[in-house]
């Protein structure tokens, strides 16, 4: 049995006391029955935003151990509980039914995508990092003058990886001897 409130046409309930139809007036009886879907969450989780360098703060709120709603986090100094129209949709993201969830590799001159586990594929980049570093290393010049890079292997790193992440590729690539390592975000 609906309240008597709810009998009351929403222009009366705005003359009797809410004169710009902002507050109880404008609320429905659906809308009176409404709870956040943040509310229901089993647990709140701090993130980053994947979507560029800047790093805004999100709060991810999880239920049955699936994403449910992600937002802004007002506590992060850089967004304040923001987030532009990519990151306030990367719910989507993670939640997407064409999300890929294992690693997939195609041969050289292959057609078909094969599925590798994470260790297999690891082992096949750092075989062919190794490879590749030994096989283009350049010790010293003609003159006899320290080298110590090579120039067959070159880092592009993406505007998604925040400054720790970019620190310790630059890190990286730099102790392997790369002398071409840049980012998207400089470009």
């Amino acid at each position: 049995m609906p309240s008597a409130r709810r009998l009351v046409p929403p222009v009366l309930r705005q003359l009797a006391g809410d004169p710009l139809g902002l507050g109880r007036a404008a609320q429905s009886a659906v809308s009176e029955e409404l709870v956040p879907r943040t509310r229901t969450a089993d647990k709140v989780v701090q993130s980053i935003c994947p979507y560029c360098a800047v790093g805004c703060g999100q709060k991810v709120y999880v239920k049955d151990e699936k994403v449910t709603q992600i937002e802004g986090d007002p506590d992060s100094p850089i967004s304040r509980g923001r987030l532009c129209p990519k990151g306030a949709a990367s719910e989507a993201l993670v939640n997407s039914s064409t999300r890929e969830m294992k690693v997939r590799y195609r041969p050289p001159n292959g057609r078909e995508w094969q599925e590798l586990s994470l260790e297999q594929a690891t082992d096949m980049i750092a075989d062919r990092v190794i490879k590749t570093r030994r096989e283009t290393w350049e010790e010293e010049t003609d003159n006899g003058k320290p080298l110590k890079r090579t120039l067959g292997m070159h880092w592009l790193g993406g505007a998604t990886l925040d400054t720790e992440e970019n620190y310790l590729i630059k890190k990286l690539f730099t102790a392997a001897g790369a002398v071409s390592i840049e980012n998207q975000a400089r470009i």
